[in-house]
């Protein structure tokens, strides 16, 4: 298979094949991320137990080190002067599965820190370009239901490694360096296919490659910053808590994952549905209501002792709350001006993720300490988004970015 030597406007491509068109690219794309991803993710925890004898404040360390490279996302602002988002994104993509792929030859502490850098610079430049890419070709009226369905595809992706895990871990005695050799494998051969099967897209404005903040995105920039401080609560210690507490096995936290992921496949598509149906307002509203619910649910495990059953639900309702994050993305895609779409993403991973490198390690002594705290806290945070989300318009465009700007219904 050759590579493809000429570049075409968006226009253009719709007269190519289905499968060699951009919207099919960006689905591959979220297919390949979750081989690698959700290997890493559902081995993690009793990894890191096991082979590097980790605790509460070493787990936080580690997602700390791991947010580092979503801090310095404005990164890509300085690459994309260079190479395309989308040759860019796809070697990023290569990158993450490829320090995946090596996560067990090096079962320490050290070793596992180095390893999670690598991998997590691949995955935050990936997720920079690729929100970028999706905003810039999927058209604002259809938006929210394609990245329903693209959610949907990296979530059938994610069933496929766990269902690999749940089913396969004990009948056939894999093992960690298996396992991960096998899914960051996986991305990294789907990464090279992308890179010579499909044309160069040309963008259909050209982006600024420079900082941007603009003083009419405040309202986004504070709900990204909110997402990802209570974001890290739930990636570090609600699966943690689930080995830590409940003494859970892989086999174990993987089903926890596959039945995420397999309500995904089925309510993603529909979660995008109501989003265009019903708008981006009331979607971050119900979103951040339930988030509030459930962290005080997982307070209340501690407090007074409810059982396995109650916190695995919780889990799978959690996860699907956070499905609905693509109602963010296509507000802003509303509000904002095309040429920022690639920088602005950059400087929101950024924002996203000042919290989150400090938060993890500093939370990780207090879950220590007292882990209903933290829960507390994830909900207190819950809350603060949700009084944010009642200042977003009903009908967000430019001009009308907030309930407080003129003329805003």
């Amino acid at each position: 298979m050759g590579s493809a030597p000429n570049t075409v406007t968006l226009e253009q491509a719709r007269q190519l094949p289905l499968w060699r068109q951009p919207v099919t690219l960006l689905v591959v794309m979220a297919a390949a991320m979750p081989l690698a991803f959700a290997t890493w993710s559902a081995l993690l925890n009793n990894f890191v137990i096991e082979a590097a004898e980790f605790d509460g404040a070493d787990i936080g360390w580690l997602h700390s080190i791991r947010e580092i490279p979503g801090f310095l996302a404005v990164g890509v602002i300085g690459l994309i002067v260079f190479v395309r988002e989308q040759t860019l994104g796809i070697v990023m993509l290569l990158v993450n599965g490829l320090a995946v792929a090596v996560t067990a030859w090096f079962p320490s502490f050290g070793g596992l820190l180095l390893t999670t850098m690598i991998g997590s610079f691949g995955f935050h430049y990936y997720e920079t370009v690729n929100q970028s890419l999706q905003l810039q070709w999927i058209d604002k009226a259809r938006a929210p239901k394609v990245l329903g369905w693209i959610v949907a595809a990296g979530s059938a992706s994610s069933l496929l490694a766990y269902g690999v895990l749940v089913l396969g871990w004990k009948r056939f005695g894999l093992e960690y360096n298996t396992v991960y050799m096998a899914g960051g494998g996986a991305t990294t051969l789907i990464a090279l296919v992308c890179l010579v099967a499909y044309p160069r897209f040309e963008n259909p404005t050209r982006q600024h490659t420079r900082m941007i903040l603009r003083k009419r995105y405040w309202l986004y920039y504070l709900l990204q910053f909110m997402a990802g401080a209570r974001r890290q609560i739930f990636i570090v210690f609600a699966a943690f808590m689930m080995v830590e507490r409940f003494d859970f096995e892989v086999q174990e936290v993987t089903a926890l994952f596959l039945i995420n992921f397999l309500a995904n496949i089925f309510l993603a598509p529909v979660m995008g549905a109501v989003v265009q149906r019903f708008g981006e307002r009331r979607a971050l509203i119900f979103e951040y209501s339930g988030l509030i619910a459930v962290f005080l649910a997982y307070g209340g495990i501690y407090m007074f002792h409810w059982g396995v059953l109650l916190a695995a639900t919780l889990y799978v309702i959690d996860h699907l709350f956070f499905a609905l994050a693509f109602a963010l993305k296509t507000y802003f895609q509303k509000i904002a001006d095309p040429q920022d779409i690639a920088p602005t993403a950059a400087v929101a991973f950024t924002i996203n993720h000042i919290a989150a490198v400090a938060l993890p390690a500093l939370l990780g002594y207090l879950w220590v300490t007292s882990p209903l705290a933290v829960f507390v806290l994830a909900a207190i945070m819950a809350a603060t988004s949700l009084g944010l989300s009642l200042l977003v318009p009903r009908h967000p465009e430019p001009g009308r970015e907030t309930v407080f700007s003129k003329g805003t219904p």
